[in-house]
């Protein structure tokens, strides 16, 4: 499909970089990776109950 190679994949870095900054980009990664790990963990169903107590109440 998306044939990229490493010189296009530095271009759309730098690109995000100066579009967002340093700073907001790590946020957001970080964020996302948080997002992925509760998928992740909900699809397993790995959740403790100790955590789903303290969602709710």
């Amino acid at each position: 499909m998306f044939h990229l190679g490493t010189t296009e994949l530095i271009i759309i870095l730098v690109i995000l970089v100066l579009l967002f900054g340093v700073g907001r980009i790590s946020k957001i990664a970080g964020e996302l990776g948080k997002g992925m790990n509760n998928f992740r963990n909900g699809l397993k169903g790995d959740e403790d109950p100790s955590d789903a107590s303290e969602k709710k109440g």
